[in-house]
């Protein structure tokens, strides 16, 4: 388990990180949610030990990062924002000296490194120096080496950014294998990132956290929780056969098709049933109908613009 207790970072008068607290379990993928600026990089690199906390300790399987800072970070791989590397070297070059500095010798570090080709899919340009390959390519190199020595906690700080569409997908299946006995925490912009891999996420703005739940809970906030969206054959006032249900909250009109509708649903509740019902009876010439989920994007904006605004 990781345990933050009151963690704050200061840099002279700005406050990057300001009194977070939580704990994550083994099996949980945590996305890592905020603005740029809310402080996500620099609680990375304070559970990781590359940052002192002004305030507050960080626990890694009951080891402090700052007392008991090498028990803690032999438990932890870490994919640093840029995923730095020596550009010179080749991919298998890099790799065989991360394996030796994590303490792998002789067969045992050539079975790690192979390893780790195979579980990225590095093989094809294993013999490639690192400054020839695409950003893509680099980030995958940066993913293998934390993931060298088999570590009871994975940092991901922007692990998919770079990365093509099947690239992307082959890493996010690979965080879910990973996930099955580790703590796996990704910092992202990227809120797809949050539906498709993320057991939990936290949304922090200026260093605080202001929401913290699943995926599933956090879209539940959303005003397009349970709505309804309607697309027509043909123009039709949808509008007035809706202005006096109680269940309904508001109509919109997409900005872009004139012929598509949202019915938002009063307290975010079942609405499908109802309008379905009226749809009929009414003949509305209707060729698609769907309940929407929540949007993240639309909670992410919410919560955030609040919290900055109370600022």
């Amino acid at each position: 388990m990781i345990e933050i207790i009151n963690l704050s970072k200061s840099f002279d008068q700005v406050t990057a990180v300001d009194d977070l607290s939580f704990t994550v379990k083994e099996g949980e993928v945590l996305g890592f949610l905020g603005p740029n600026g809310a402080g996500k990089s620099t609680t990375m690199k304070l559970i990781t030990g590359f940052l002192s906390p002004t305030a507050g300790s960080v626990l890694v399987h009951g080891h402090d990062i700052s007392k008991s800072p090498m028990e803690a970070k032999a438990l932890m791989g870490y994919l640093p924002e840029g995923a730095p590397s020596y550009g010179d070297m080749t991919t298998l070059e890099f790799l065989t000296f991360i394996g030796q500095i994590r303490g792998f010798r002789g067969d045992e570090l050539a079975g790690r490194v192979q390893h780790v080709l195979g579980e990225v899919d590095l093989h094809s340009v294993s013999h490639q120096t690192i400054d020839t390959l695409s950003k893509g390519f680099r980030r995958r190199v940066g993913l293998a080496q934390a993931i060298m020595h088999d570590p009871k906690v994975l940092i991901l700080d922007e692990p998919t950014d770079g990365l093509d569409p099947n690239q992307k997908h082959h890493v996010r299946q690979l965080i879910k294998n990973l996930a099955r006995d580790k703590i796996v925490i990704i910092s992202t912009h990227i809120l797809e990132e949050v539906t498709a891999v993320c057991t939990r996420a936290i949304i922090i703005a200026a260093g605080r956290i202001v929401a913290d739940g699943t995926p599933g809970e956090l879209e539940s906030q959303s005003k397009y929780h349970h709505a309804v969206s309607v697309r027509l054959t043909s123009d039709y006032d949808l509008e007035s056969d809706l202005a006096n249900v109680p269940e309904v909250g508001a109509v919109e009109k997409d900005d872009e098709d004139e012929l598509t509708y949202t019915i938002l649903a009063k307290n975010r509740e079942s609405i499908f049933s109802k309008v379905s019902e009226i749809a009929q009876s009414k003949n509305w010439p209707v060729t698609e109908f769907h309940v929407r989920r929540g949007q993240l994007e639309d909670v992410f904006r919410t919560i955030t613009q609040q919290a900055e605004g109370a600022e």
